[in-house]
């Protein structure tokens, strides 16, 4: 990282920005492209939970080659100012690369959607649907690396 002293080394910080963010982008690899596609998603353990078609552009990428960087930004706030080169970002993020299993197993899958679920506030006894169940896949990303960064201002404006 360029800036070391945006970079964010503490683990308990990474795993909040993991844990308290809602939406995660997922790059793959097509041909000498990129292709990258937001997810709504879930948090455990060093692996991302995403719930998917099992079929379509990012299953049959994932299938040729299941390495991905993937981004989720913890805030982003944009701070205006009267001119126009002094406008500032304050963020939190982390960028990734890790390996993604397609999961079909009914019952891992089940346990997929249920970390999705707590990542956005369910708690209690979930239960599933079969039908919807069967008809989809779960894409678990194990992080095998990330880092992360945060504005400047990040500790100014939001006394962390």
């Amino acid at each position: 990282m360029r800036k070391k002293n945006l970079e964010i080394t503490d683990k308990k910080v990474l795993e909040e920005i993991l844990s308290g963010s809602k939406i995660c982008r997922l790059a793959l690899i097509d041909g000498n492209l990129p292709y990258i596609v937001p997810f709504n998603y879930g948090y455990k353990d060093g692996c991302i939970y995403i719930h998917s078609a099992p079929e379509g552009k990012k299953i049959d990428l994932l299938k040729q080659n299941n390495k991905v960087c993937f981004e989720i930004e913890y805030v982003a706030n944009i701070v205006p100012n009267v001119v126009a080169c002094k406008w500032a970002t304050t963020y939190r993020s982390v960028v990734g690369y890790g390996d993604v299993e397609i999961i079909t197993d009914y019952k891992k899958k089940e346990e997929g959607l249920k970390i999705i679920m707590a990542h956005y506030g369910v708690s209690g006894k979930i239960t599933f649907e079969k039908v919807p169940v069967d008809s989809m896949v779960i894409l678990k990303l194990t992080i095998t690396e990330i880092t992360g960064k945060q504005s400047k201002n990040w500790d100014k404006i939001h006394n962390t």
